[in-house]
């Protein structure tokens, strides 16, 4: 798709883009004449204290409109134009003009203002649906777009020199790049073509979520809430569409002669007569790779006269040449060689993770954008001395065939997110840690890096939501363990993040097989993320014996893992087609394990800490540290030996039998809105 999900709906069309021929950015506003000040005047009128704070934000996201509330100091009831942030990666982001150089509401966001007022009075805005069936999923899409919190991420680059200004310009538009891309390769291209223009609510579900099923955990397990008006299923744009309607295509790929070829990640899949051959990306995505080209090409150009920024420019070159030729090892090479001491900058630009597609073989196109963290520095100082006694210790548990191995990766960088686009950019929730790059020679060696996302998840809305879900699970003294602020989920994602450059990772093999081909690649992605997450709490007793952290934070961890675990039990097993939710599984494989070994308890007759929920669990500190020994000893043979069948056993024993009380979980838990991150860049 060539406009970068620039799609506008008809319903909202005539509210917004009376500028749109002219398609300004956000930042340059319409001249305030006499006339327009009068008008303005007369529609200021408009009561703008019809909706509160988290109203306002749920109506943007129904009409899908580029701008948010931002949270104030003083909460006020009434809007005020400084108290609005514009968005990025909207449609519209370009052309809605909500206020004139003076600083005040146009007259087209006060008659946009009438219209969120009626959306959230009637999301249908009294159009008459005499379809009964229809008009039940278009109510149902509204809620599924109310179950997204809107969180902003900001970033102000307003006093930056000029040639920054010019750098983030052109990443912002290889955000837009990448995000036509992954349209494509998502399949949303397909889904969008099914929408009518004027049906707003659902087009506005299909951005967000990147396609027609709903995501939420509340709303996503119910077949009649879908973008679109029939039972169509939406095929991604890596296979062919036919094969895809096949009821198990990924084994009848898996069992081709040409198999290793076919399901190689920088590849897609099209018929060659009564077989299948595979087509490089840049092939199949010519035009939409090449617009990602010229848009790193151009921001590396915008470094040019900033020397301290070689490192980032090498690898926007390297990155650049890799989306037209496919050897991704040159760019991985350039970007290994980045660090927090020789860039401000984080980029990743590159087909990376492999979850978002029903086979979990074909790596996903996005692009993180980032600024390096300085405290990143204190972490590396901290636990890059020990790394390598951290492989030998997991290579002792793991055991034979594995053998340990050098390591010498980066550890880890923290990193404050601009944007997301691509595979990035979730409809809920986001990416807090990540180890790459998963495939070739910078991987199979070590020499990758691993980031922590140090500001998601530290709003005061999302921190204040976390006790408030948190007092609903655990009894009292668990309480101030989980009101520690962000640093217990930060310490999490460090060691998750590390984890996956130790041990037995993707690229092991046995018997001359990755993970991938021994397990299948969704149980293979399950398997290895249960590693990463289970070596998140295993080696904190290590680390408090290393003075690396105290006591109180390792507890402060454990209490956090357990609310993370719940977080994603509640979110269901499978997706709504079926395929294994990676995070889900390993969480209740875990809360099973420690319930079993008497370190996590539940009590149904306990109060919990909110003094109105009956049944509560407790976390029994002295035990943690012997049950996740016994977790991890599990999963790293698991994964050292290739072992498939005792995977399935703990999936069939915690995931499909299991004894946590996963209703109780996924009621308290869903009884907010969950985190939808959505990004404004001030330039």
């Amino acid at each position: 798709m060539k406009h970068h999900l620039k799609y506008w709906a008809a319903a909202a069309a005539a509210l917004l883009l009376t500028v749109s021929a002219c398609n300004k950015k956000e930042e340059n506003v319409k001249p305030n004449t006499e006339a327009q000040t009068e008008q303005a005047q007369a529609k200021q009128e408009v009561a703008l204290d019809q909706l509160d704070r988290l109203d306002f934000n749920r109506a943007a996201v129904r009409l899908n409109l580029p701008v948010f509330w931002i949270s104030e100091e003083t909460p006020s009831k009434t809007l005020r134009p400084e108290a609005l942030a514009a968005l990025n990666f909207y449609p519209g982001s370009d052309s809605f003009t909500w206020k004139d150089d003076s600083g005040n509401f146009t007259p087209e966001f006060l008659d946009t203002y009438k219209r969120m007022v009626e959306v959230m009075k009637d999301p249908l805005m009294g159009k008459k649906i005499e379809d009964e069936k229809e008009r039940a999923r278009l109510e149902k899409v509204a809620e599924e777009l109310d179950q997204g919190a809107a969180t902003l991420v900001a970033s102000d680059f307003s006093k930056s020199p000029e040639d920054e200004k010019n750098f983030v310009r052109a990443m912002l538009k290889a955000g837009k790049a990448i995000d036509a891309l992954y349209t494509r390769q998502s399949g949303l291209d397909k889904a969008l073509a099914l929408i009518p223009e004027d049906d707003v609510l659902s087009r506005s579900m299909a951005r967000r979520n990147w396609g027609i099923e709903a995501g939420s955990p509340k709303m996503k397990d119910d077949p009649a809430c879908r973008a679109i008006a029939t039972d169509a299923k939406i095929p991604v744009g890596v296979y062919p569409e036919e094969l895809q309607k096949e009821e198990n295509f990924c084994a009848k790929l898996d069992a081709q002669p040409n198999a290793q070829e076919l399901l190689t990640p920088f590849t897609a899949v099209v018929k060659d007569g009564n077989a299948f051959k595979a087509v490089p990306y840049p092939e199949y995505f010519k035009d939409e790779m090449k617009a990602v080209s010229d848009a790193l090409k151009e921001a590396a150009a915008a470094l040019e006269n900033t020397p301290k920024e070689e490192a980032l420019r090498k690898y926007l070159t390297a990155a650049a040449e890799a989306f037209t030729t496919n050897n991704w090892d040159p760019a991985d090479e350039a970007w290994a060689a980045m660090n927090s001491t020789n860039s401000a900058w984080y980029v990743r630009c590159a087909p990376d993770e492999t979850y978002w597609e029903p086979c979990s073989r074909k790596a996903g196109f996005h692009l993180t954008f980032a600024r390096i963290n300085p405290d990143a520095l204190q972490w590396q100082e901290k636990i890059s001395p020990i790394q390598q006694d951290m492989e030998e210790q997991i290579a002792k548990i793991a055991g034979a065939p594995y053998e340990k191995r050098t390591v010498s990766f980066h550890l880890p960088d923290f990193i404050d997110i601009v944007t997301n686009s691509g595979d990035d950019r979730d409809g809920f929730g986001a990416t807090i840690g990540q180890s790459l790059p998963n495939w070739g020679p910078v991987a199979n060696e070590g020499r990758g890096r691993t980031v922590a996302m140090s500001n998601l998840y530290t709003d005061a809305d999302t921190l204040k939501e976390r006790v408030a879900l948190a007092s609903s699970f655990f009894t009292a003294a668990d309480i101030s363990h989980l009101n520690a602020g962000a640093m217990p989920e930060l310490l999490s994602t460090i060691i998750h993040e590390a984890a996956h450059n130790l041990g037995p990772a993707h690229e092991y093999k046995v018997n001359g097989k990755v993970d991938d081909e021994i397990f299948g690649g969704n149980l293979a992605s399950m398997a290895e993320e249960f590693k990463a997450q289970t070596a998140a709490l295993w080696y904190l007793p290590y680390l408090v014996q290393k003075n690396v952290i105290t006591q109180e934070m390792a507890d402060n961890s454990y209490a956090y893992a357990i609310y993370w675990a719940f977080g994603h039990i509640a979110r269901g097993m499978k997706t709504a087609s079926g395929q294994i939710q990676p995070y889900s599984q390993l969480a209740a494989i875990q809360v099973g394990m420690l319930m079993e070994d008497g370190a996590l308890t539940f009590d149904p007759e306990a109060m919990a800490a909110n003094g109105t929920d009956k049944g509560a669990f407790t976390v029994h500190y002295d035990k943690m540290p012997e049950s996740v020994n016994r977790i991890m000893t599990a999963i790293a043979q698991i994964k050292a030996k290739g072992d498939k069948d005792a995977l399935l056993k703990l999936q069939q024993q915690h995931v499909d039998n299991s004894q946590v009380p996963i209703a109780l979980i996924r009621e308290r838990m869903l009884r907010m809105p969950k985190t939808s991150f959505v990004y404004s860049v001030k330039l």
